[in-house]
C-alpha cells in the first residue's frame, strides 16, 4: 500500500489540514504533494490529481478520494485496527454527526475568519452569525467531551477523526482571538499540543506563498 495525499497550502488550507493530521497522528505513512493555491498552474494542477480541481486529495494505487470527509472515512476503512472513528457505537454516531455538521456547516465563520496557520493570535470584530457559529461549536465540544471524553483530554477521549474534522477551528478561534469558555479553550489547547499540529504549523510558516486574501485580514 502506498498512500499519497495531495494538499493545497498548508498555511491556508483548512480542509488539507483534516485528513494529513489524520493520516499522521495515527502515524500511518503517506507521501505528500503540495499544490500551492492562487497560480495561473494551480486549477491544471489540481485537476490532474484530483476529479474536482480541489485539494484534498488521496491516491491509493488507482483509487483516488477527493473531499477530507471521504478521505478520512476512506483510511478508517483501510485501517480498521486504529479506532479512527471512537469503537463505542453511540460516540461513533455522534462523531460522524457532528464531523458532517463541521464538514458543511459554520459558514459564517469560514468566511469572516479565513484559515491562517501564520496568522499571530489577533482579536477581529465579529458579528452576531459568527457569535452564533462559536456558540454551536462550543455546544458540540462540551456535549461530546461529557458523555464520552472521559478517556482523555479531545473530544471523544482519544484523539479521533472529529478532532482532525474540527482541527482548522481551533485554529480560527486562536488565530482571531475569538473569545471562549474555559473548557473550549483546553480542548483547544491539546489539540495545538499534539505533535502533528505543529509539525503542521512548521510546515505553513516555511512555505514560500502568500496571499493577501488570507495575510491582510
Amino acid at each position: 500500500m502506498s498512500l499519497h495525499l495531495y494538499i493545497a497550502n498548508k498555511a491556508y488550507s483548512s480542509w488539507s489540514l483534516r485528513p494529513w493530521i489524520l493520516l499522521t497522528q495515527f502515524g500511518i505513512p503517506f507521501d505528500e504533494t503540495v499544490i500551492p493555491m492562487y497560480r495561473p498552474e494551480t486549477r491544471d494542477a489540481m485537476l490532474a490529481v484530483s476529479p474536482n480541481g480541489k485539494m484534498p486529495a488521496l491516491h491509493d494505487g488507482g483509487i483516488v478520494v477527493s473531499e477530507s470527509l471521504a478521505i478520512v472515512e476512506f483510511v478508517a476503512e483501510t485501517f480498521p485496527e486504529l479506532a479512527i472513528w471512537p469503537r463505542d457505537r453511540a460516540a461513533r454516531a455522534l462523531a460522524r454527526a457532528v464531523s458532517s455538521e463541521m464538514h458543511a456547516g459554520f459558514t459564517a465563520l469560514r468566511r469572516t475568519c479565513p484559515t491562517n496557520f501564520r496568522r499571530s493570535p489577533k482579536a477581529l470584530v465579529v458579528g452576531d452569525d459568527v457569535r452564533a457559529d462559536v456558540e454551536r461549536i462550543e455546544a458540540v465540544w462540551a456535549d461530546a467531551r461529557a458523555r464520552f471524553g472521559q478517556g482523555g483530554p479531545f473530544l471523544f477521549g482519544a484523539f479521533s477523526a472529529a478532532d482532525a474534522m474540527y482541527a482548522p477551528v481551533v485554529n480560527r478561534l486562536h488565530a482571531y482571538a475569538i473569545p471562549v469558555a474555559p473548557a473550549s479553550r483546553a480542548y483547544m489547547d491539546a489539540v495545538m499540543a499534539l505533535p502533528s499540529w505543529r509539525a503542521w504549523i512548521a510546515g505553513a510558516e516555511a512555505e514560500p506563498w502568500h496571499h493577501a486574501g488570507y495575510d491582510d485580514i
